[in-house]
């Protein structure tokens, strides 16, 4: 606020000492203010010459007074024009007090910046008669100093309103931004007792009844939903336990992405969803799902062959399938998986040991909360794939390469349009999950977009 009036006074104060030298000149050249205030005294023997001079010259004096009489006219003018601009001034700066007092609401101080505008209306009204019945002032170097400290008073006003309305707005941005975030904070502890309670509750019926000639693309955009929120639990869960054992999680997301461009700190966690999401999407366009030594049927009934195996999944919980079916194809894949995208240093850090790890290997699978989830997550995939090849036309997957330029069709970012800037033409820098094609119907894969 005091770098805006310091600002705005300096220039006023260069402008106030010119015109005060200007009404000096003035004065000196009406003979108003005498030089040092003195006046030279003529010598008594010229007195009769001079008065004989001046009858000999009595035509020149009268165009001398025409000429002084011209020139205080124009004085005369110029000190009307600086009560006008400075009335003007003084009109801007009652209207922003106006505007000021609007918000927040102020009955009392609108009123006070009307009069005020009013009476300076009024003010700009007599100026006009004047002018146009030429009534002028008779001091006009007096007239344009004061128009001028009112004309600088009236810009003071203005910017100091202005610096308070700013100062207003800026408040009321930053409790809005303070609600903002609470109630984010809120949503977010919301959805995580929805997702507590969908775990807690089991498998979810996204298909309810279904058969084989019913499969298409939303059945399987609805069991993708249910793929990406197992994904992001995963991760989450794998984020936190790597803090607890002191991991820095903006490196491992460095490595992961090198050379990105971030717009936000938080955005570093999209790095390790992508990390998840391309090793258990791995493979996902070959029938055996990374598995070399699996089976499969011929081709004309591979259709039936996937759905009997989504279906045989979809309504068991993944603990109980696995401990009774320890040796099934599934939990083959469980196996495969999470030996791949948990590193033996990764575990070791994380828990202090390879207990995990060496269950998994020999066949067996941890009571544990870590790898509960893990396995939810590969259920999930596991039904997605499964279904990807039951419906017709088959769904196929896709992924968008680094430095390709946004396209709506088959792109959605991952980030809001607040980071974006409507000139700039953003480029992939990852993608973060995967999209897929079914027939026409083009399923986005989700990016994140950098410089």
């Amino acid at each position: 606020m005091d770098s805006v009036k310091s600002s705005a006074l300096t220039p006023s104060k260069n402008k106030l000492a010119r015109t005060i030298t200007k009404v000096l000149h003035i004065r000196a050249l009406t003979g108003i203010a005498p030089v040092h205030g003195t006046q030279k005294v003529k010598p008594q023997e010229k007195i009769s010459d001079d008065c004989t001079a001046s009858k000999s010259t009595g035509s020149q004096s009268e165009s001398f007074d025409s000429v002084d009489e011209e020139f205080q006219n124009r004085v005369q003018l110029q000190a009307l024009l600086a009560k006008l601009f400075a009335s003007i001034s003084s009109v801007k700066a009652a209207y922003a007090q106006l505007q000021y007092a609007q918000s927040p609401y102020d009955a009392e101080g609108i009123q006070d910046a009307d009069h005020y505008v009013v009476s300076e209306l009024k003010v700009l009204s007599e100026l006009k008669q004047c002018y146009l019945k030429k009534q002028f002032d008779p001091s006009p170097e007096t007239t344009m100093l004061l128009a001028e400290i009112q004309e600088q008073k009236s810009l003071v006003g203005t910017y100091d309103t202005m610096g308070k309305r700013l100062e207003s707005q800026a408040r009321l941005k930053g409790s809005e931004i303070t609600f903002l975030r609470e109630k984010i904070e809120e949503i977010k502890k919301q959805n995580r007792l929805l997702e507590k309670s969908l775990d807690q509750s089991g498998p979810i019926a996204v298909t309810g009844d279904l058969h084989l000639s019913g499969v298409n693309a939303s059945h399987f955009i609805k069991v993708l939903g249910h793929t990406i929120k197992s994904v992001r639990s995963f991760v989450r869960m794998m984020v936190d336990e790597m803090k607890s054992a002191g991991w820095d999680v903006d490196a491992a997301a460095t490595e992961v992405e090198p050379d990105t461009f971030y717009w936000h700190n938080d955005h570093r966690c999209f790095a390790l969803e992508t990390f998840v999401f391309r090793e258990m999407f791995d493979s996902f366009h070959q029938l055996n799902f990374s598995l070399p030594n699996e089976s499969l049927p011929e081709k004309r009934k591979q259709k039936q062959f996937f759905f009997a195996r989504f279906m045989e999944l979809k309504l068991r919980k993944t603990k109980d399938f696995l401990s009774q079916n320890p040796r099934s194809t599934f939990a083959k894949f469980c196996r495969f998986k999470y030996l791949r995208l948990i590193h033996p240093k990764m575990e070791s850090s994380l828990f202090g040991n390879l207990d995990q790890r060496s269950l998994i290997s020999s066949g067996q699978f941890p009571d544990t909360t870590f790898f509960s989830t893990f396995a939810e997550m590969a259920r999930w995939v596991w039904l997605l794939h499964s279904l990807a090849y039951s419906i017709e036309p088959e769904a196929s997957i896709f992924q968008v390469r680094k430095g390709s330029r946004f396209s709506e069709v088959y792109m959605e970012s991952v980030i809001d349009e607040m980071y974006l800037s409507p000139d700039s033409d953003p480029v992939v820098a990852f993608t973060v999950i995967p999209g897929f094609m079914i027939g026409k119907t083009t399923i986005q894969s989700r990016v994140y977009l950098s410089q």
